[in-house]
């Protein structure tokens, strides 16, 4: 009726035209296409503004999704039944805030929302929710303005660079309120390690503004074309006026696609000029970088990238994009370090759709990093000279800061799949329902980038054949679940390599671990961020700030080599990342 769809098992081909125009969504968002709900969907609205009841339904929707939690009818209920009745809560209310922002005018959406501090302070909506809600409203205000002031100004030929210009001021001419209003939202403590506009930066942008689904409408319009030179194939245009009304309709579609593809590649350079003003002010300078991404994970991606499908993604794209414009004091290698190093805590909270799209979130995550790994041009152009890899910052300014090279990046990424496959055994190993169906839904996402090392798919597939056999005649649905990603990680063997092949083996590696620790002028130790476990024990290295060091200005990560107490005091100059303990022993 609504014309608005909610699925958990979208492809990624479907979230890609989901990121694109209206036409783009209408004709690739969906499992099938939707048609003749304009009259239906008109009826819907005009219902809910004569009753007044839009956003007061949306916004009730949002306080149930929270209290569910909490309700005690009945009695001591499943944990499982808690996460159903939290996540059709959930998808009614993305259903239908999505069905407000399609159907209604920027000026009836704008008058009957209640500004973003009211929804959280005074309607007690979670930031996620209010932000979901506010979203459309920023967007209508920004894309007026910008029209406005194109309107006012009294040349017609305006240049790109004045294009950019006008768009900066009425992006910021919106948001600058609302960065005000979100300071109060949360300790002032917070602000300074990553700054409002940053926070108000990431929540209020969407998939359609970082990234044009240039394949998604290549294939569209090819479908399109595709419909019109096989009309008088298609039987069920058995007359005239049929065919030349489908023809209409094709080529209609096409034009429209391409006027879509062409407004959002304009749309998006405007908002990467945008961000590329703004960079300098997000992460203050004297901001711990340690602290920095803390603040970002916790405030930003991890509540952002299980809301939906499309937000899972968007966040690994955004964390790309911090990347790409290299952010001032942001370390790409911390950020892409916490997210990947113990991920079993997160996965244990978690219902069973939110798994899910957490498991699309590690898959872009990993996508991007395998992407990197797997060519060193690749890895040289886009991260070799980036201030995300900084390893060793440079004390004065004449000197140099030394980047993480290509081979001990390798040697980080198999350190990454190591610490997946230690998180995913633990939580197959917990004998708990939750733990268990939540990660085998995270290694099915995942699939298509971990494993990739022999030995710890190995490991990890003799934990799932362990789950198989013990709940075959216990909980069904587990076993499902068990027995199905077994049999796509069979597919997947040939894709898996051995150890010696994912990274350069160091010939002591057993007496070695990974270290990257993270230096700060503010404090007297440098902290040990990244660990390797040698047996289960954890290492952390740390070493006096000397006085050239008090003069820094920001952090860096070093990678440190530390070996056992017999070798330490002759390899303590050493700066290469060596390869961990052979995993497949740890894991056994």
């Amino acid at each position: 009726m609504s014309g608005i769809e909610i699925s958990e098992e979208v492809t990624m081909d479907q979230i890609e035209a989901l990121s694109g125009g209206e036409m783009l969504r209408a004709e690739g968002g969906w499992f099938g296409q939707i048609r003749n709900t304009k009259k239906s969907s008109q009826r819907l609205r005009d219902t809910l503004m004569d009753g007044d009841l839009a956003f007061p339904l949306c916004i009730l929707m949002a306080q149930q999704r929270n209290s569910v939690i909490f309700l005690d009818e009945p009695p001591n209920r499943h944990l499982k039944l808690v996460g159903k009745l939290y996540d059709q809560c959930h998808d009614t209310m993305v259903q239908f805030g999505g069905f407000l922002a399609t159907q209604l005018n920027s000026e009836d959406y704008d008058n009957n929302l209640p500004p973003l501090e009211d929804l959280v302070q005074n309607f007690y909506v979670t930031q996620d929710a209010a932000f979901f809600l506010a979203r459309p409203m920023f967007a209508n205000k920004i894309q007026a303005t910008f029209e406005e002031t194109q309107k006012s100004e009294k040349s017609k030929n305006l240049s790109q660079k004045q294009i950019f210009k006008l768009y900066i001021n009425a992006v910021n001419s919106v948001l600058e309120p609302v960065t005000l209003n979100v300071v109060d939202l949360h300790p002032l403590r917070v602000w300074n390690n990553i700054s409002p506009q940053l926070y108000v930066a990431f929540w209020s942008l969407t998939m359609y503004d970082l990234h044009v689904p240039v394949e998604r409408y290549d294939a569209e319009k090819y479908k399109m074309n595709d419909l019109l030179n096989n009309l008088d194939e298609n039987k069920e245009l058995n007359s005239a006026s049929k065919k030349k009304k489908e023809k209409e309709r094709c080529l209609g579609a096409i034009e429209k696609l391409k006027d879509e593809q062409r407004e959002q590649e304009q749309h998006t350079q405007r908002v990467k000029e945008w961000l590329k003003h703004e960079q300098d002010n997000w992460i203050p300078s004297k901001s711990s970088k340690n602290e920095s991404v803390t603040q970002l994970l916790q405030l930003c991606i991890f509540p952002r990238c299980v809301f939906t499908a499309s937000d899972a993604i968007f966040c690994a794209k955004f964390v790309h994009m911090l990347h790409n414009l290299k952010t001032p004091n942001f370390s790409t290698l911390l950020c892409f370090d916490r997210v990947f190093s113990d991920i079993s805590y997160t996965v244990t909270t978690l219902t069973e759709s939110e798994a899910s799209r957490y498991g699309r979130f590690l898959a872009s995550m990993l996508e991007i990093v395998m992407r990197w790994h797997k060519d060193k041009k690749t890895y040289e152009k886009e991260c070799g000279s980036y201030p995300g890899f900084v390893t060793v910052l440079r004390t004065t300014n004449t000197d140099k800061a030394e980047h993480l090279d290509y081979e001990n990046f390798r040697h980080v990424c198999h350190k990454w799949q190591y610490k997946l496959t230690k998180a995913l055994v633990v939580c197959l190993e917990s004998k708990d329902y939750t733990q268990i169906r939540n990660t085998i839904m995270v290694l099915i996402k995942i699939l298509p980038h971990y494993p990739k090392v022999s030995n710890l798919g190995m490991a990890l597939e003799r934990r799932v054949e362990r789950i198989c056999e013990e709940e075959k005649d216990k909980r069904k649905d587990l076993y499902a679940l068990a027995i199905g990603y077994a049999g796509k990680l069979r597919t997947h063997k040939s894709e898996m390599i051995p150890e010696g092949m994912f990274h350069r083996k160091a010939p002591d590696s057993k007496d070695k671990m990974n270290v990257i620790s993270t230096n700060t002028s503010q404090n007297a130790t440098s902290q040990a961020d990244i660990k390797q476990e040698v047996d289960e024990k954890e290492v952390t290295s740390e070493k006096p700030v000397t006085q050239d060091e008090k003069t820094k200005t920001s952090e860096s990560v070093q990678v440190n080599d530390v070996e056992d107490s017999k070798s330490t005091s002759k390899q303590s100059s050493s700066q290469s990342i060596a390869s961990e303990k052979s995993s497949s022993t740890s894991l056994k």
